[in-house]
């Protein structure tokens, strides 16, 4: 959608402004979904054990975690478009808090793997907090205010491997709950945050620069909610958004899949693991994987950066260009980290590959937001769903019984490589270049004090 008013420089300090108040509730908002989204995965070899969970109905929950928010990120974008993302945040925070705080009442395989469906829906507010940065900031530094909402966001896959098993040792040791009752207040205090959220979210944003959805609609500056069924359909038409939804597959349904199977990983997979104490094994291991996720807090940054500056100075085209180096490195450091059985070689290895995969997403939300601006949440909701839906295609192989876990992890290096030439897919036409070049400059002369130079370098 077009608005007035973008922000063309990010300004962190600044919790005045509606374009910043967004942006740091946004990443916020997704760091508590991504934390509760994940809470339960370094504590899996403690509910392993508890439920008696075999290898292929861990596999199910893996899968089961990340598919139904495919159809959630799909219906989220369209809602986006529909009665903006102010209202959109607030109902999914709440709403999605509920089975993050109940997967307590789980006693078996069935129950867990219906409350684990249940959770994945809130991993759908990726969509809403690129929609929301998407219109508060202008075409010169989107991309790197998408990257840092949803790179800061993502944060919370590596805090909740750290942090929950010292939630759950806290039950353990201090209150002297026993492990079943402290995997299950750990959760709860999850969902508790996202609740909580969810009410701030409601009053301390507004869905644009200009004001709300319905304030805009009643002041006839914004199209119907009946156009936004139309709008969806054209986005669906558009073959750039469905190569953009493999190649988001093939870098955020990579780090989902990790977030899910690192920290087992390293315990089975590695000696190190074997004779340590069961309780110090899960945060070790949760620790280690925990690396992964904490390059969430720039390497996002840097690829939509990058892909800022490319854009800057080579166009759309140019945006394009810097997503294939990164995902295509991403591929081949996939490939080296499957190969390492040392932990102090697959350490380094895998803190590099982590770097390749949240560059890549950051590479691909800073040229999702020039495919169609019409139809912003549909695109951004597709390409969004496109990441879970190479996360569920990844989890068969990690459930197949005639696989091991690291061949599985070579053969996604492989797929990762191939898939980052798609990226030559997409292109776009010289009217949208210039047009691209138009709204920058606009919006700069828009937000500039009379008398006040052209701020030089890149956005800060």
């Amino acid at each position: 959608m077009e608005t007035t008013g973008k922000a063309t420089r990010i300004r962190l300090f600044d919790f005045k402004s509606p374009q910043m108040r967004a942006f740091h509730m946004s990443w916020f908002a997704f760091f508590l979904c991504f934390f509760a989204w994940f809470g339960i995965a370094p504590l899996m070899k403690v509910v392993r054990d508890e439920l008696d969970l075999t290898r292929e109905q861990i596999g199910w929950c893996i899968i089961g975690s990340v598919a139904v928010t495919v159809l959630a990120r799909l219906v989220i974008g369209w809602l986006c478009d529909r009665i903006g993302p102010r209202l959109a945040y607030t109902w999914m925070l709440i709403l999605g808090s509920i089975p993050v705080m109940t997967i307590g009442l789980a006693s078996d395989f069935t129950s867990f793997l219906l409350f684990r469906v249940a959770i994945g829906v809130i991993g759908a507010s990726f969509v809403i907090t690129q929609y929301h940065t998407s219109i508060m900031f202008a075409p010169n530094c989107v991309g790197t205010a998408n990257a840092t909402t949803a790179g800061w966001g993502n944060l919370g896959g590596g805090v909740t491997q750290l942090v929950m098993p010292l939630v759950f040792a806290g039950f353990v040791g201090i209150l002297g709950f026993s492990e079943a009752v402290s995997w299950r207040a750990s959760m709860f205090v999850a969902g508790v945050l996202c609740a909580l959220t969810g009410v701030a979210y409601y009053f301390l944003t507004q869905d644009t620069p200009e004001g709300n959805f319905a304030e805009l609609r009643a002041a006839g500056k914004l199209p119907e909610k009946k156009q936004a069924a139309g709008a969806f359909l054209e986005a669906c038409k558009d073959y750039r958004v469905w190569a953009l939804f493999v190649i988001y597959g093939a870098c955020f349904g990579i780090e989902l899949t990790i977030n899910n199977v690192a920290a087992l990983y390293f315990v089975d997979y590695f000696d190190y693991f074997q004779t340590m104490d069961p309780l110090k094994a899960v945060g070790v291991a949760g620790s280690i994987a925990g690396l992964f996720g904490l390059m969430n807090i720039f390497a996002r940054t840097t690829g939509g950066i990058f892909g800022d500056k490319f854009g800057n100075k080579w166009g759309l085209s140019g945006r394009v260009k810097w997503l294939f180096i990164t995902l295509f490195c991403e591929g081949i450091a996939l490939m080296i980290f499957s190969q390492m059985n040392v932990l102090t070689l697959a350490i380094p290895t895998l803190i590099i590959f982590s770097l390749f995969v949240q560059m890549s997403e950051g590479a691909t939300f800073s040229v999702v937001p020039f495919i169609n601006k019409k139809a912003l949440g549909a695109v951004a909701g597709i390409v969004g769903a496109g990441g879970n839906a190479g996360a569920v295609a990844a989890g068969f192989l990690f459930k197949a019984e005639g696989i091991s876990w690291p061949t599985a992890l070579f053969i996604l290096g492989v797929i990762v490589t191939c898939v980052s030439f798609v990226t030559f897919t997409v292109r776009f036409s010289h009217a949208s270049e210039a047009e691209v070049r138009a709204e920058t400059e606009k919006a700069k002369a828009d937000r500039r004090v009379p008398g006040e130079p052209e701020p030089a370098g890149a956005p800060a």
